[in-house]
């Protein structure tokens, strides 16, 4: 299911539409920021974004979860919006809408989770999905590492893999220089990292085709371990058939006996096939 693909940037086709969790996602989104303009007076960000002293001191373990669906202004919704259609689509057709919420969802609440462990005194909200987000751009390096992207605003294709690896890296050195402290780029590298880590699931270089890959070879394996085992039993029938030709004669075998002999030449006939 992680398996690499080499497609092209011009693949993408706007007449596809959204996947269903995708949808969901947006849909949920654009709703509460709505609830947010509607309500700006209330204490909103405080209550369900993520703030680590109010987890530690007033067990608002719920933040872990809302603080994903909060966002700090327009842009800040739209941009995020942007790429996760962009990046997000082909993975939630290629693993289904299920794995892909999962994937959303754990990266989105693991990069919340290491937030609160780097900053548990911190009094101020962290919002906004672009901890997941970060976890589907780097699944998307992964899975189409060579798909190119056109960047803004050059309009250079890139491909995906070089991209996401410059965006880590300026957000690596952002996080380092702390130059705006209203961007949460510990919780963007969080997301990054959480992602590459379910991906890569057995901590090896190939880790990002399982768990998935390993489910499909163990199914095949049982598929051809069933196949040999209905050939061994077949086998087994023919030679009683054989045995009861050299004591009665072919002419004397039963209908389902003929029927035996039968299906066994047709067997090794498709083989030679």
């Amino acid at each position: 299911m992680y398996r690499k693909q080499q497609n092209s940037w011009n693949s993408y086709s706007m007449q596809e539409g959204f996947p269903r969790g995708i949808l969901y996602i947006l849909a949920a989104n654009a709703i509460i920021f709505l609830l947010q303009s509607a309500f700006a007076s209330l204490p909103i960000n405080k209550t369900f974004g993520l703030v680590p002293y109010a987890i530690v001191h007033q067990f608002m373990i719920w933040q872990f979860v809302t603080y994903m669906f909060l966002h700090g202004g327009f842009f800040h919704i739209f941009f995020n919006s942007i790429a996760l259609y962009m990046f997000g689509r082909d993975l939630e057709r290629q693993w289904g809408t299920r794995e892909f919420l999962k994937f959303y969802f754990i990266t989105g609440i693991g990069a919340g989770i290491l937030t609160f462990l780097l900053q548990l005194d911190s009094n101020i909200p962290t919002i906004g999905a672009s901890g997941a987000i970060y976890g589907v751009l780097v699944a998307f390096a992964v899975v189409y590492p060579d798909r190119k992207i056109l960047t803004f605003p050059f309009f250079v294709p890139i491909k995906a893999k070089y991209l996401v690896m410059i965006m880590i890296g300026l957000g690596v050195i952002a996080a380092w220089s702390q130059t705006d402290t209203t961007i949460a780029h510990f919780t963007h590298l969080s997301g990054a990292l959480i992602g590459y880590l379910y991906l890569k699931q057995d901590w090896h270089l190939s880790g990002f085709k399982n768990p998935f890959r390993r489910m499909k070879q163990k199914k095949i394996a049982k598929q051809m371990m069933a196949q040999n085992r209905r050939a061994a039993e077949l086998m087994d029938e023919v030679d009683r058939v054989l045995d009861r030709i050299n004591e009665v004669g072919y002419d004397n075998l039963s209908e389902k006996e003929r029927k035996i002999l039968e299906n066994a030449a047709k067997q090794l006939s498709d083989k030679k096939d």
